[in-house]
């Protein structure tokens, strides 16, 4: 759970660069030895992060509506809230 905890916050703070019209950039990072290859999605009223572990090829599917956060990490599911500064970042980073 705590990499799951880690994995989320550090999606949040790798969001810097705006996504396209039709085409949804892949960011990356890497953390703890782990590089993750994700998307951000604007859809209706809430942002989806979609993606996957490289090293272990666990995927992850995040849904942040406000500051609250549910969806699936590898076969988990998760549930919980980010700073309201963290999600509106993502939430424009995703336009």
């Amino acid at each position: 759970m705590n990499k799951t905890l880690l994995l989320a916050a550090s999606l949040f703070a790798a969001v810097s660069t705006p996504a396209l019209a039709d085409t949804a950039p892949q960011h990356t990072f890497t953390r703890d030895g782990d590089t993750y290859v994700y998307t951000t999605q604007q859809v209706a009223n809430h942002t989806v992060i979609s993606g996957r572990v490289l090293n272990t090829g666990d995927t992850f599917r995040l849904s942040v509506r406000g500051n609250r956060v549910t969806g699936f990490s590898g076969r988990r599911e998760v549930s919980f809230d980010v700073p309201a500064s963290s999600a509106k970042a993502l939430a424009s980073s995703a336009n």
